[in-house]
């Protein structure tokens, strides 16, 4: 089909930070493709429809993705835009990922309630409760910040910066420096966690498209959205994710930084209490041989590198980047990484299955009488 007078269906949450990085997206691939015409198409996901929970206990994958890949595999959509973050390392059959956009700032930011204003963590009271509902922040936070106290919080930007203003619940809450940054909200952006503190989520700060893995058009349309030096990083941390067989039920974090012509790599896993750990690093050269075709994909038949589609960049960069992550998981396991994370699925799957069981319990248990 010509550009002229295309129509292109894209799929997105409906959450405002969703849009915005829709929108985005859109906006890029018009510079490219002015004559196609882009209709957004947004949608709820069950991560957005259960809020009661925190999302390790839901018991679910996929949570902010599902619905969007059901439209996609029914061509309701032609595409949808993610938080990179919330894919999981293993698609559904007949989906890739098309485009990878230039990174954001990855790393976690602590906003503060209004009272505790230019503070840090280390500055506030013994037991100020922190809201996150993410194991990785709060198993190492409470390693660096053991006076602390942390509690699930759940909603969309929006929802958990109203929660933390408009009541003495919660002292600070944890959120991704990106996704404020895009809201707009970087003045209230109280401080960020370095590596040290926390390391961040595998792809966080990275906007992702998937598409459908036949669709050779729409693959070659995204191919213009790839930011390669956010690929390379992007592929060895999922690449670890995978291998370790990680999510979002277990507390694994990473930091990659690319120095020269090397991409430097560190990732942890964590004890959902935080007082077990296993990091370690590891790196490989990114310097590209300048070897013609052979490392080039072909369009007819595109490689995927952990459900990532990068039409015309260096394979042989991306292998490497790919082998990276997947020898610094194994290393990380064989240190007793995977007895840590073996432990953290056993203490989430009884923390899903009493919640389950609750409402049951509430009910049928006899009421005591004394």
């Amino acid at each position: 089909m010509t550009e002229e007078g295309r129509i292109v269906r894209v799929g997105s949450r409906k959450s405002q930070l969703a849009l915005i990085q829709t929108h985005g997206v859109v906006a890029k691939l018009k510079t490219f493709f002015p004559n196609i015409t882009f209709q957004i198409i947004s949608m709820s996901t069950t991560g957005d429809k259960v809020l009661d929970k925190a999302l390790s206990k839901i018991g679910e994958k996929s949570l902010f993705t599902k619905e969007l890949e059901y439209a996609l595999e029914d061509k309701r959509v032609d595409f949808v835009v993610h938080s990179l973050k919330d894919l999981p390392t293993t698609l559904p059959p007949g989906m890739v990922i098309g485009a990878v956009c230039k990174r954001d700032n990855p790393h976690d930011a602590i906003m503060l309630h209004p009272k505790h204003k230019g503070k840090t963590l280390a500055d506030l009271p013994k037991d100020s409760v922190i809201g996150t509902s993410s194991l990785r922040r709060a198993s190492q936070l409470r390693r660096k910040y053991p006076h602390l106290k942390y509690s699930d919080i759940r909603g969309n930007l929006n929802t958990r910066k109203k929660k933390l203003d408009e009541a003495d619940n919660y002292d600070a809450i944890v959120l991704a420096v990106a996704g404020l940054e895009r809201m707009g909200w970087s003045d209230r952006i109280d401080q960020i966690l370095l590596p040290d503190e926390c390391m961040y989520s595998v792809s966080q700060g990275a906007v992702a498209v998937e598409c459908r893995d036949g669709d050779l058009e729409t693959i070659r349309l995204l191919s213009k959205l790839h930011h390669f030096e956010t690929v390379i990083r992007v592929v060895a941390e999922r690449a670890f994710l995978r291998t370790l067989e990680g999510g979002c039920s277990v507390p694994v974090a990473i930091h990659t930084e690319i120095i020269d012509d090397n991409l430097f790599m560190k990732g942890g896993v964590f004890s959902i209490d935080g007082t077990e750990s296993v990091i370690m690093k590891q790196d490989t050269s990114i310097a590209s041989n300048d070897e013609p075709p052979t490392k080039k994909l072909s369009p007819t038949s595109p490689k995927q590198y952990s459900s990532i589609v990068a039409e015309g960049e260096d394979q042989d960069v991306l292998n490497a980047c790919e082998k990276l992550g997947m020898e610094l998981a194994q290393k990380v396991g064989k240190a007793g990484g995977r007895d840590i994370l073996a432990a953290a699925r056993k203490e989430t799957d009884a923390a899903i299955l009493a919640q389950q069981q609750a409402p049951f319990l509430k009910q049928d248990t006899p009421k005591v009488v004394s």
